[in-house]
């Protein structure tokens, strides 16, 4: 039995819960520079659920998340705020390159308490945004 795009949606957005939580999590343990990658894990999988929606089951294999806002974006009932823009062009930096460690060990450095905060708290709320533009 295949699963309607409403399941499908619901799978994309459990596991992008699960990471959003873990986000939280790896904040309160001060493990900076997973906080960030946990933020950038749960908004690219509630924007692939969106994209189930808003185009088909056919998710792209991207980690851009602009990149696939840009795919149904105009079908939003509220345009992507530059905010969201530029949030999402960050968190996409964030993408672990399993074949590119020091690109990894070079983010990890840079990332502190601070930035890790700061990107929770704007994912936590682009997060809630993206829950509102469910078609």
């Amino acid at each position: 039995m295949a699963l309607t795009e409403e399941e499908k949606y619901q799978y994309w957005l459990s596991y992008a819960q699960n990471d959003m939580d873990s986000a939280e999590v790896m904040l309160q343990s001060g493990r900076w520079f997973y906080t960030v990658f946990m933020c950038q894990q749960a908004i690219e999988k509630l924007v692939k659920g969106l994209y189930i929606l808003y185009v088909d089951d056919n998710v792209p294999r991207l980690h851009d998340i602009n990149s696939i806002f840009d795919r149904f974006k105009d079908k939003l009932s509220e345009p992507l705020s530059d905010d969201h823009v530029v949030l999402f062009d960050t968190l996409s930096k964030f993408y672990l390159r399993s074949r590119y460690p020091d690109y990894t060990s070079a983010l990890a450095s840079l990332t502190t308490g601070e930035t890790a905060q700061s990107i929770y708290e704007k994912s936590k709320g682009a997060f809630q945004w993206m829950l509102t533009m469910k078609p």
